[in-house]
């Protein structure tokens, strides 16, 4: 089964996928983890992401779509593979089609007040990077990691402000993204703002799995 999970920050996209590999026995796929992947090789594709990364920009579609390319390549993904954060564009999404046939794009819908209160409500651990919420997952220890005692801290991207505009750049690029999956059949939308169990008995719908 060949999936991309379509979603606005905070729709628990990382959370299904976690669940979708122990259902459908395919590996998760996210852009972030290629980036890093590619960096900790350090070759010349490598050192490219890692120089556009400390800049602050974004990859630019030809390598993302390398990356991703050479990833979906690879044996464990010949079965299937789940796709999250790419692709982000409508190039990206034609490029896609070039080289991998897709099965179905779940794509989690939520309101901005669902994203906003997720978001704005996640501490991170600068340490071992554990993820941690003041309402949904709240540590034992106000400023503390639950794993490692780390310092808990809120990403610059999780503010308010910032997580507002990525509200806007999901919908301005992901519209069209959505609208050419749709008009494939590809597409299903799903609740993403239940409870965990029940947006994943929604996804084993889409897949007719249950």
């Amino acid at each position: 089964m060949k999936l991309i999970f379509l979603g606005p920050p905070g729709a628990g996209k990382g959370t299904l996928a976690a669940k979708g590999v122990e259902i459908c026995h395919i590996p998760h796929i996210s852009t972030g983890a290629l980036f890093r992947s590619a960096i900790a090789i350090m070759n010349p594709l490598g050192s490219k992401v890692k120089a556009v990364i400390e800049e602050g920009r974004l990859v630019d579609d030809e390598t993302t779509i390398l990356l991703v390319k050479e990833r979906l390549a690879q044996k464990d993904a010949q079965s299937g593979y789940i796709l999250d954060g790419f692709p982000r564009t409508l190039f990206q999404a034609k490029a896609l089609a070039a080289f991998s046939a897709v099965d179905k794009v779940l794509n989690l819908e939520i309101s901005d007040a669902a994203a906003l209160e997720r978001l704005s409500g996640r501490r991170v651990c600068r340490k071992c990077g554990a993820n941690f919420h003041i309402t949904f997952n709240k540590p034992k220890h106000e400023h503390r990691c639950d794993v490692c005692g780390g310092e808990l801290f809120i990403r610059k991207d999780d503010r308010e402000a910032a997580i507002r505009e990525r509200l806007e750049v999901y919908r301005e690029q992901t519209l069209p993204l959505i609208e050419y999956y749709r008009n494939q059949g590809l597409l299903v939308d799903i609740d993403g703002q239940g409870l965990v169990d029940t947006v994943v008995t929604n996804f084993k719908k889409a897949l007719e799995i249950c």
